[in-house]
């Protein structure tokens, strides 16, 4: 169909607001590009839809099947920071893509607080094999009143607590640490696959919905 000013003045508003939103959380060369391929698809809807002498009520219909502006955008943001995390495996966008996850539902919420302790275990145990050659008494597995109540480093001991282990932690933390890390790493790469299918399949429904 062809567009009257009026048209396309609501068409560029739409685009207007999606611009600002995605630049809320995107870099000025991916918004561009998300914006032209919205546009892209918005006009190519037009084009499809049965000829309709209420331009208005024809072009409201394909902007409420894409939603909200604000809402495009998020999910735009979510999609890219996600697809980021699968292919680079840097930790940084994997924690970005967890957090995105964990904001979305209850079970992407316990998945990626599970996650995130698994990294503090293996960053913490890692921490225990730095500290033990600098902090050699203050670091190891603790005992209360001949108990073990803890591992790792304690300062400002009580006389009924102590501190127990050799050197040979250094290489036990080292290993376990490096396990674990590996561990979650793999984990928390395989939950944001799946969720990138996911988000694959949401996005092809939105874009195809007739």
């Amino acid at each position: 169909m062809t567009l009257t000013d009026a048209g396309q003045s609501r068409i560029r508003g739409y685009l207007f607001v999606l611009e600002r939103s995605l630049r809320t959380f995107l870099s000025p060369a991916v918004v561009a590009d998300a914006v032209r391929e919205v546009e892209t698809h918005i006009l190519d809807r037009l084009e499809q839809m049965p000829p309709n002498p209420d331009e208005h009520a024809t072009i409201e219909r394909v902007l409420a099947q894409l939603g909200p502006p604000v809402r495009v955008a998020q999910a735009y943001s979510m999609e890219l920071t996600v697809d980021e995390a699968v292919t680079t495996g840097k930790l940084g966008a994997v924690a970005r893509g967890l957090w995105h996850i964990a904001a979305s539902t209850v079970v992407g919420f316990f998945a990626s607080i599970g996650l995130f302790c698994g990294y503090a275990i293996g960053a913490s145990l890692l921490a225990v094999a730095i500290l033990k050659p600098i902090f050699p008494q203050n670091v190891g597995f603790a005992f209360r009143n001949g108990a073990l109540t803890g591992f790792g480093a304690e300062f400002g001991l009580d006389p009924a607590r102590a501190i127990r282990g050799g050197y040979w932690i250094i290489p036990l933390s080292l290993i376990l640490g490096g396990i674990i890390l590996i561990v979650t790493q793999a984990l928390a790469r395989r939950l944001l696959a799946r969720w990138q299918r996911r988000l694959a399949a949401r996005r092809d429904a939105r874009l195809l919905t007739p």
